[in-house]
């Protein structure tokens, strides 16, 4: 088990707030200010320059954030690899998601995986893919599920399944009505985006491109950070957006939104990534195993 001391300051090190540190960690701010206080007065130096409200690590900070990460994960190994020489399976899980994954697929995968593995502790980190390949690079994740293949080095990445995309927009939209909807006609109409970074935007540039479109030419309306936030754009009729089938199977079923197949169809391959050439778990690679199963039979 890794000191706790250097479980609270790499807490306060990714927050940089220790009130948000407490949160994460379930304990009281003057907890975790002490906490805080016994390491830098154990290696007599400051780790964090307090200043207006807000805090930074000093160079001195940054120096055991790097090592605090080594240590933590190697606590985490040790633990599970103990439990694998008991026959048990259980230990820390952490998993990364993007948004659309994490929300409207992975619930059921994570429920259903702690059914079969009590013992196992998993935690959900959920940003957009962009960021959940970094952590997975930092070797702050176990394992991500994003919507493209990974591109940073000492990441390495497989397809756990197949996803469709398609045009959503209110039912008295313009487009309602259509049986499918071709790029040149979508650039006629208001388009509500995900942001810059996620996978959905990526694929849904790309595209565009394929079809001679710039995606700088859409009538651009709005960026969001989320499906839930481009659902309800897109109800109050300010225009349409492109989203996974699974983000809309409810609203679709009541009537509140219209799904419209893409024509050519736009489908992609949702990854699974996990950091290249480092010890993987028998609980890690248990997990891959059971989520590519789990997502193939989810896929719409």
């Amino acid at each position: 088990m890794a000191d706790r001391r250097l479980q609270v300051f790499h807490a306060v090190a990714k927050h940089l707030s220790f009130t948000r540190a407490a949160d994460a960690l379930f304990m009281t701010q003057p907890a975790v200010t002490f906490q805080i206080k016994q390491l830098e007065e154990q290696y007599s130096t400051r780790l964090f320059e307090r200043r207006h409200g807000s805090i930074s690590l000093t160079p001195a900070g940054e120096l055991v954030l790097s090592y605090a990460q080594k240590i933590l994960a190697l606590s985490d190994e040790m633990e599970t690899r103990l439990g694998e020489m008991t026959g048990e399976m259980r230990g820390p899980l952490l998993v990364g998601a993007s948004t659309t994954i994490a929300e409207f697929m992975l619930p059921r995968v994570l429920g259903e995986f702690n059914a079969l593995y009590p013992q196992v502790r998993a935690r959900l980190i959920v940003a957009n893919s962009e960021s959940i390949e970094g952590r997975v690079a930092e070797h702050t994740l176990d394992v991500g599920l994003i919507e493209a293949p990974a591109k940073l080095g000492g990441v390495a990445s497989q397809i756990c399944c197949e996803d469709e995309l398609q045009a959503i927009c209110a039912p008295d939209y313009p487009l309602a009505g259509m049986k499918s909807v071709t790029p040149k006609a979508l650039a006629d109409y208001e388009f509500i985006s995900r942001e810059p970074g996620s996978g959905t935007r990526e694929i849904t540039d790309a595209y565009f491109r394929s079809h001679n479109i710039a995606p700088a030419s859409l009538k651009m309306q709005m960026e969001l950070g989320s499906p839930e936030a481009l659902k309800g754009v897109v109800s109050t009729g300010l225009g349409f957006a492109i989203v996974s089938r699974a983000v809309v199977e409810k609203e679709t079923l009541l009537g509140e939104l219209l799904a419209i197949p893409l024509k050519p169809p736009l489908k992609r391959s949702l990854y699974l990534v996990y950091p290249e050439g480092r010890f993987q778990s028998r609980l890690t690679s248990t997990f891959i195993e059971f989520a590519k199963g789990k997502l193939k039979e989810l896929a719409p």
